[in-house]
């Protein structure tokens, strides 16, 4: 006996899976390559790490891909330092993000160190980590129903963590908005080092 199988069942498969996951379109001029650079600039910034996926994506050609990016690097629209200053002062003012995501996030975007310790430096000027935390602390906490008890401490306490905020602060800062030392903390340290 043969399975039942909807009429339309291989239609949409064969319209949607060519579209959806179709290879970019490969380029065989470097202008053609360098506007399609300049569209996607316009869209959002990349770093250099991300443009040269994106390019490579596109074309073949290894050294069309390297002047295209040296092209774009001397004009000014792709630039490492600039782009890890804008990621962090975007994150750390709008998200909410601490120093550890941040850095974390950048490194996955080929961002080198030297950029994501100047721009972090930079942040750590303008922003006051502990505030952030507090804040965010007194936003969960409005939220919470019923008795704070260890285990949404705890949860809140890893939530901070995964935000890229250093346990020293987190745990000064729940303890002071809680105003009691919740043994809860400490196991949730011992849970994310293990």
């Amino acid at each position: 006996m043969l399975p039942c199988v909807h009429p339309l069942a291989s239609r949409v498969a064969t319209f949607y899976a060519p579209v959806m996951f179709r290879a970019p379109r490969k380029m065989d001029s470097e202008p053609e390559l360098y506007e399609t650079a300049v569209r996607a600039l316009m869209r959002r910034a990349h770093s250099v790490h991300e443009m040269k996926k994106s390019l490579e994506r596109r074309s073949d050609d290894k050294a069309m891909v390297k002047s295209v990016l040296d092209r774009l690097k001397r004009q000014g629209m792709i630039d490492d330092a600039r782009y890890a200053k804008q990621f962090t002062r975007q994150r750390a003012e709008i998200r909410k993000q601490g120093k550890f995501r941040i850095a974390r996030e950048l490194r996955a975007r080929g961002i080198p160190d030297r950029h994501i310790d100047s721009a972090l430096e930079e942040s750590a000027k303008e922003t006051d980590e502990r505030a952030v935390v507090r804040q965010r602390i007194e936003k969960k906490l409005k939220l919470f129903r019923g008795e704070i008890d260890g285990r949404k401490i705890a949860s809140l306490f890893r939530s901070l963590l995964r935000a890229g905020f250093t346990s020293d602060v987190v745990r000064n800062e729940l303890r002071a908005a809680t105003r009691e030392d919740i043994p809860a903390i400490e196991n949730a340290v011992d849970e994310e080092s293990a």
